[in-house]
């Protein structure tokens, strides 16, 4: 038996529960066929947030990602997607193996998580090895995603933690900070500017900036998407996401 409208594939989305972007961001490029099961990763909305305030909540968040895993696996999906990006990024490249291997091990499932699907999408643009980022983090957690980014062989150029209040603050980030950020990190030495953060809301902007800065543009939740989308061989294009999902 088919699950009658999940025919393709059932998705396990996971992401805290202080998230209130990857959800809709998610079905707004989800295809026919293919449904979303959101699944909360239980976390208090942190306030006033630090260096080591950021770190230490990120890290709960990691911590609680078990019990919502379990929970997710009584649906019986398919295959796993990861909602929160800054956890896959810490440790750098052996970190997000070892985390991705333990999730792996638990559930019996494959999973797409944000910096895997990041350097994934930059690879499929093709010609990047110098890139700009901007996050809603603090600059600990912009060190990892630097890491990260080394580990594969992509040099950092520039980068801006924008330092959101909270967990929720970060769905408050206003587009016009966002642009003004994007035409901050552009300059010719740059090859790609890319976002994280999951929380943050910025597919339709990247995708909208990529004609007028003329680079790739790739927020963290449409790499992610596509990725789960790509690896599991549905090859649906999608106009309104960047080149993405209409080139790749």
């Amino acid at each position: 038996m088919t699950d009658v409208l999940g025919w393709r594939k059932i998705f396990a989305v996971l992401g805290p529960s202080t998230n209130t972007i990857v959800q809709p961001d998610m079905e707004a490029l989800r295809p026919a066929g293919v449904t979303n099961a959101y699944r909360d990763i239980y976390v208090e909305n942190a306030q006033a947030l630090s260096d080591a305030s950021f770190m230490a909540g990120t890290a709960k968040i990691g911590d609680g990602l078990s019990d919502a895993l379990r929970t997710a696996m009584t649906c019986n999906p398919d295959y796993l997607v990861l909602g929160i990006s800054a956890i896959s990024f810490a440790g750098g490249k052996a970190g997000c193996d070892r985390m991705v291997g333990e999730i792996e091990a638990m559930t019996g499932l494959r999973i797409s998580v944000g910096s895997r699907a990041l350097v994934a999408a930059l690879q499929a643009y093709g010609g990047i090895r110098k890139v700009a980022f901007v996050s809603p983090y603090y600059p600990a957690a912009n060190a990892d995603v630097r890491g990260f980014l080394s580990d594969y062989g992509f040099e950092t150029v520039r980068d801006i933690p924008l330092r959101r209040s909270s967990w929720t603050d970060i769905a408050q980030t206003p587009e016009d900070l966002l642009r003004r950020t994007l035409r901050d990190l552009y300059s010719d030495d740059v090859d790609a500017i890319c976002q994280v953060g999951t929380n943050m809301s910025m597919m339709r902007l990247a995708a909208e900036a990529e004609s007028w800065l003329g680079k790739p543009v790739i927020a963290i939740n449409a790499a992610t998407y596509w990725h789960a989308l790509r690896v599991n061989g549905i090859k649906d294009r999608l106009e309104g996401y960047g080149r993405l999902f209409t080139d790749f």
